[in-house]
């Protein structure tokens, strides 16, 4: 069983914004590294961006400053704050720590219309 679990995507406009949610089923706090990652159809999964058990933040330049990543350990809980969309963030978005530890899970659809 996967111990964490995507939702929040849905289908928005481009310039619209989304919050995904990373909930584990046992402590964050164990997890040094965590990430979400992205699979556009017909490519290859990608980090977008990541946050240590510190706080500190890594992003894909792609979506630099228009993403934030950010972890609530008392609700055991990664999101990521996603703002002006485009298309080609579309994908399924995931979360697994980094590098990556668990089974893939069903991820979270995100569709950007133009």
């Amino acid at each position: 069983q996967v111990p964490l679990v995507e939702s929040g995507g849905g289908l928005v406009q481009a310039g619209g914004s989304l919050r995904l949610s990373c909930v584990a089923s046992r402590s964050i706090l164990l997890f040094e590294r965590m990430g979400w990652y992205r699979q556009a159809p017909g490519k290859q999964r990608e980090l977008v961006a990541s946050i240590t058990s510190g706080g500190s933040t890594n992003y894909v330049d792609s979506v630099k400053d228009r993403v934030t990543i950010f972890r609530d350990n008392a609700k055991n809980t990664m999101y990521l704050e996603m703002h002006s969309l485009q298309p080609e963030d579309t994908a399924v978005y995931h979360c697994n720590l980094v590098p990556r530890y668990f089974n893939w899970g069903q991820g979270t659809q995100v569709t950007v219309s133009s």
